[in-house]
């Protein structure tokens, strides 16, 4: 029987909290039983039913894996003077995953505008460079499988979200052109570093504009 394995992220746009990679591997026959419990890209369902879902994507699955990548490791690459960028970070900790999972068939939600140069990236990272890889835009519509990753990081990113905001105040959503989480950034950006995407324009905006006051202090 086949396996295959499904990968998509969420959160690769916001300027807090970490972006997550989910992976749902299922046996051929199995995806079936994805699509009857209705799973799709994770925008396209509700909060509370994704929660519902994600338990039931566990149990239908032969394994899951989930990275959550930390903001300091997001800055490392998108700053990175070696050619590293999110897009080639996001293919690290995919290879990662379809090494640990080892799928005869993957079925990727591509990032970059170009799906040939980034499958190439990703199966030059892999241990078994004979994979079938899929890499296509909107996987997660097109595959059930890359709908129910989609699901898996949909979730965790939300779950670390909510820790954020229990633990630092209302955060909002973390992306940039949110007005609670532009307000957040505008007024904790010193406070509380560890959250926050210092290599995004949104923080770093901040940082130059407290220099700016800085000096015509002077």
């Amino acid at each position: 029987m086949t396996l295959i394995l499904g990968i998509d992220e969420a959160g690769r746009g916001p300027v807090i909290g970490p972006m997550v990679i989910g992976g749902a591997l299922v046996k051929s026959d199995f995806e079936s039983k994805l699509t009857e419990l209705g799973v799709k890209d994770s925008k396209k369902i509700p909060q509370n039913k994704r929660e519902i879902m994600f338990d039931q994507i566990i149990k239908i699955s032969n394994s899951t894996d989930i990275k959550v990548v930390m903001p300091e490791e997001i800055d490392m690459a998108v700053e990175s003077k070696n050619g590293m960028n999110l897009n080639w970070l996001e293919a690290v900790k995919s290879a990662e995953m379809i090494n640990e999972l080892k799928p005869d068939v993957v079925i990727l939600d591509c990032p970059h505008p170009i799906p040939s140069k980034y499958e190439t990236y990703v199966r030059e990272l892999l241990d078994n460079k004979d994979v079938k890889i899929i890499c296509e835009h909107k996987a997660d519509d097109n595959y059930v499988i890359c709908g129910a990753a989609s699901i898996l990081a949909k979730v965790i990113r939300e779950r670390e979200m909510a820790e954020i905001n229990a633990k630092y105040g209302e955060v909002g959503p973390g992306y940039p052109a949110n007005p609670v989480t532009k307000k957040f950034v505008e007024e904790n950006f010193e406070k509380h570093p560890e959250i926050f995407r210092k290599s995004w324009a949104t923080y770093k905006n901040q940082v130059k504009k407290k220099k700016q006051s800085e000096l015509s202090e002077f």
